[in-house]
């Protein structure tokens, strides 16, 4: 029996390595960049900065020319506005002298436009404004 034993131990072989021997064990760590650096990060958000400032800038001038551009085109309009208005006035006026006559007219004595202040100085003529029936 001590025979057939050590007939076992001559026929076992080790365990050796494959020739060219075992590919090597990865053991670091091999993580992916999180992302741009600092400085790629700062140097963008400046031109990011910068661009915005002179768009800034852009508008304010733009808005600055439309100021004045509204403001010159109301200085131009004044004379129309206020000739418009003077019409309007007149028109007015000539209608509340009609009304006073309409609703005077069978007071003996009365002058339709005359002034109802007893004085010679002068007094400006009031602004009655009555809304008109719809």
């Amino acid at each position: 029996e001590l025979a057939n034993d050590t007939n076992k131990m001559d026929t076992a072989t080790q365990d050796l390595p494959r020739p060219g021997g075992f590919p090597s064990i990865r053991y670091k760590r091999n993580l992916p960049k999180k992302g741009p650096s600092g400085l790629v990060i700062f140097t963008v958000l400046g031109a990011i900065s910068v661009y915005g400032f002179y768009r800034v800038g852009q508008a304010n001038l733009e808005k600055r020319e439309l100021k004045r551009e509204h403001l010159w085109s109301r200085i131009h309009l004044i004379p129309l506005l206020t000739a418009e208005l003077d019409r309007d006035t007149y028109r007015r006026n000539i209608a509340a002298l009609a009304r006073e006559a309409e609703i005077m007219k069978d007071v003996p004595g009365w002058q339709v436009g005359e002034s109802v202040y007893n004085t010679k100085r002068y007094v400006g003529p009031t602004q009655i404004v009555v809304p008109e029936p719809n």
